[in-house]
């Protein structure tokens, strides 16, 4: 009769235990459950966390002038940094910069150290696998540079058999290779620009937002931009994946600011010329 109460002890306290792990279980699934689903709510919801807190944080390097850079009273400011204070304005938002390199960036936008990059992000196809971006506010290619009196050359054709300044590492060489410069070596564009100034070469191939800064910058009018190239690339917020309503917003901001000029007038007072537009 003992033995059989003894047994009957033990059954009891294998059921328990096995109810213990199940209960144990479920509560663990349960958890797992809701942290998924608290980070899924997370990442969808990220345009309202930022709406109730009232302040979006943006990635830039602020050592990347004009773009984005300290001036003189070591206030932050560029083309990248007034068009995000322009939409960030336009959402109800403060802005909180987070200056980083631009090695890091990346990594920092991964890591959730902010919601958005202002910092001339190119959008290419590699980029567009890991992140979203908005509608571009900057576009740009390759430009020819001239001295003003020239009327010979109107098109990257003309560049067949003249001499061109330029910094031998750069795309730009190779582009004006290809279309039959001579290359004369450099170490930037303001020393190629000081040689077609002094005669030395005809002309050189340059970054259009490069040459329109340095000509807004300096005043500088005694070279010109001659030819275009029709490729040009697009500049972009950068976002993570996943958050459209952000992205949404940004876009409605950039199309207002589009239409009532104001854009523009950022562009131009960087620029001296609209270079939001193609």
């Amino acid at each position: 009769m003992k033995r059989i109460h003894f047994f009957i002890l033990i059954i009891g306290l294998l059921i328990l235990l096995a109810a213990c792990g199940n209960a144990d279980q479920e509560e663990q699934d349960t958890g797992n459950t809701t942290t998924e689903e608290t980070q899924e709510d997370t990442d969808t919801n990220l345009y309202e966390q930022i709406q109730e807190a009232g302040v979006i944080t943006v990635g830039t390097e602020g050592t990347y002038a004009p773009f984005t850079f300290h001036d003189e009273d070591d206030q932050l400011t560029g083309y990248d940094v007034e068009v995000m204070r322009e939409v960030a304005s336009r959402l109800g938002l403060e802005v909180e910069f987070n200056e980083t390199q631009w090695d890091s960036m990346f990594a920092g936008l991964n890591a959730e150290r902010f919601d958005v990059i202002a910092n001339q992000v190119g959008i290419d196809e590699e980029r567009l696998e890991s992140y979203d971006f908005s509608e571009p506010y900057t576009y740009t290619g390759a430009v020819v540079v001239v001295p003003a009196d020239n009327e010979e050359v109107t098109s990257f054709e003309d560049l067949e058999g003249k001499q061109s300044a330029q910094s031998l590492t750069s795309n730009f060489s190779s582009i004006a290779e290809e279309n039959g410069a001579e290359i004369i070596g450099v170490e930037g564009l303001a020393q190629a620009i000081e040689n077609i100034k002094l005669g030395r070469v005809d002309l050189t191939v340059n970054d259009k937002l490069a040459v329109l800064e340095y000509i807004n910058e300096t005043g500088d009018d005694s070279v010109k931009i001659a030819a275009e190239q029709d490729d040009v690339s697009e500049s972009a917020f950068a976002f993570r994946k996943g958050n459209e309503d952000l992205i949404e917003a940004f876009n409605g901001a950039l199309a207002e600011m589009k239409e009532d000029g104001t854009l523009a007038e950022i562009s131009e007072e960087w620029f001296g010329e609209d270079v939001s537009s193609k």
